[in-house]
């Protein structure tokens, strides 16, 4: 018996080696996520009334939309309401870098853009903001993904990718999507 005991103790102590070579591999991955990729996880909170979200301010109906800002970012703002987002459609540019800006006045929704890496919550109180760099030229969808009532399968607005060349905002900076 003690042959076997001696067996499964170098058993086991092989496991042990190996898995705290693992956990410093991974350990080691999140490291260099942190330091060297500079890769955090979101700790920007923005709070917002959202019994006022259309009275005044960024999201206010007057500003929804994509915008070239003053100093030369491209801004896109949405307001998701049971069970439609507001606008419908936005322009961006290809290959610039673009923030979307989105709120909720009502309940949790989600955005998502198909076949992008857009993918967030958004959650009445809070502003939620995605940086992101379209690549592909055309229009893509945008669905809510979070189920919010019965009306949530309908909830689509499109994302439409312009050449740089086409991107042409109004005099107010305000970019729109023009009928295809």
């Amino acid at each position: 018996m003690a042959i076997d005991e001696i067996s499964v103790a170098k058993s086991e102590r092989r496991w042990a080696t190996a898995m705290a070579g693992v956990s410093a591999v991974m350990l080691g991955a999140i490291l260099y996520a942190t330091l060297g990729l500079h890769l955090n996880p979101p700790s920007n909170v923005e709070l917002i009334d959202p019994a006022t979200i259309h009275v005044s301010g960024e999201f206010a109906e007057e500003n929804l939309g994509t915008r070239l800002e003053p100093t030369g970012g491209i801004v896109t703002r949405l307001v998701t309401t049971q069970f439609s987002f507001s606008p419908a459609c936005v322009v961006v540019p290809q290959d610039t870098p673009v923030t979307i800006r989105v709120v909720s006045p009502d309940v949790i929704h989600g955005i998502m853009v198909v076949g992008t890496n857009v993918n967030t919550m958004v959650i009445p109180g809070y502003v939620s903001r995605v940086r992101t760099r379209f690549t592909e030229v055309g229009e893509m969808l945008m669905p809510c993904h979070e189920f919010c009532g019965l009306g949530h399968s309908q909830m689509i607005a499109k994302v439409r990718v312009v050449p740089v060349s086409e991107f042409k905002p109004d005099a107010d900076g305000r970019a729109h999507c023009a009928a295809p």
